[in-house]
């Protein structure tokens, strides 16, 4: 029989489980899964409180990536038809959604660029960006930018980057089936690259791509080890146009248990319920945020995601808070958003725009 209680006092304790026990909560069906929802509940809530962060991808630059990743719609390998190929935003652009971003409240503004990695020129051009972003607005800034090469996070961190996202998606041993033109030793590589220069680590992973039990807990145990501050939990979701195929078998009690075990292995990091939640977790959603203290609200790069209002009204509605800026009116945007909620639309009022 499952100890729930010092599972819950081991996480609040900060210790992380053994591997034993968290593939035991994800193969054994004699685990229930409420007790194990609760236990994971009480750890979050020790360290996380009871807030909800939100977040949006805003995407910089899009597609014409060299790279297979066998997942993606911005892959070498993926139908060029499947999205809208864009070069990097200018300077412009970028610096108004910041000011969006700041005018709305958020905390942290962030930037996707599709691609292998920057050159030195672009690394100097992102730097650049970051310090006016941080000269104009009270806000944190996260870069993904792609493989790093040695001296580039150091650049960065010069510069005021904050965080720094580059997921590791799924174990060494299968990252030759979901990739080819790069290893897992080199997305290992940027990682270290970031925390050794001082940089906040975001890193998640997305699964359904053949990892397994056995391989969700190795890579939820690598990313405590790279002691990541953020951890994206990303549910596969096939994307029109992409080579692999259907996920194997995630069923939503089977993601919610995954979840769990990510609180448990990592007690103290933010653990985000990512893309594809809506797709594999459907009415059990609203469960996710028990053990999970992080959402994104929408901007899944190339899958759409949940109504912006509807996640919103899904985290009021569980008694959550959600995490942003005295400037948003949460109160007053669910009011203004009535009538559209009523009628089925999800146009959310413009002040949540970023986060």
């Amino acid at each position: 029989m499952m100890n729930f209680e010092a599972l819950s006092e081991a996480g609040i304790a900060g210790e992380r489980i053994d591997t034993g026990t968290a593939l035991r909560m994800l193969e054994d069906t004699e685990v229930p899964l409420l007790p194990l929802i609760n236990s994971a509940f009480e750890v979050r809530k020790a360290h996380c409180g009871m807030g909800v962060t939100v977040h949006i991808l805003n995407n910089a630059k899009n597609g014409n990536c060299p790279e297979d990743c066998k997942y993606c719609a911005q892959g070498q390998s993926a139908d060029p038809d499947a999205i809208e190929d864009y070069p990097m935003k200018s300077d412009e652009e970028i610096l108004a959604e910041a000011d969006r971003a700041h005018q709305a409240g958020a905390h942290r503004y962030c930037m996707v660029f599709a691609g292998r990695g920057p050159s030195d020129r672009r690394v100097d051009h992102l730097a650049s960006l970051i310090q006016e972003i941080k000269n104009r607005y009270a806000l944190e800034v996260c870069v993904s930018p792609g493989l790093l090469k040695e001296g580039q996070a150091e650049r960065l961190k010069e510069a005021g980057l904050d965080r720094l996202n580059h997921n590791l998606n799924t174990t060494e041993s299968n990252y030759g089936e979901i990739c080819e033109t790069h290893g897992f030793k080199d997305r290992l590589q940027t990682l270290s690259y970031a925390r050794d220069a001082g940089l906040e680590v975001c890193s998640g992973m997305i699964l359904g791509m053949g990892e397994g039990p056995q391989g969700a807990v190795e890579v939820l145990n690598r990313l405590a080890d790279l002691k990541a501050k953020s951890i994206p939990v990303n549910f596969l979701v096939p994307v029109p146009g992409v080579s692999l195929g259907q996920p194997e078998t995630l069923t939503p009690e089977y993601c919610l248990r995954v979840l769990c075990v990510a609180r448990f292995l990592n007690p103290k990091a933010e653990i985000r319920a990512a893309g594809g939640r809506e797709h594999h977790l459907r009415s059990l959603q609203a469960m996710a945020l028990y053990p999970a203290n992080s959402v994104f609200m929408d901007g899944y790069l190339n899958v759409v995601g949940n109504q912006q209002i509807e996640t919103l009204r899904m985290i009021r509605d569980t008694g959550f808070e959600i995490v942003c800026d005295d400037a948003i009116d949460i109160n007053s945007i669910l009011s203004d958003n009535k009538e559209s909620i009523m009628k089925g639309s999800g146009e959310l009022h413009p002040t949540l725009s970023v986060s």
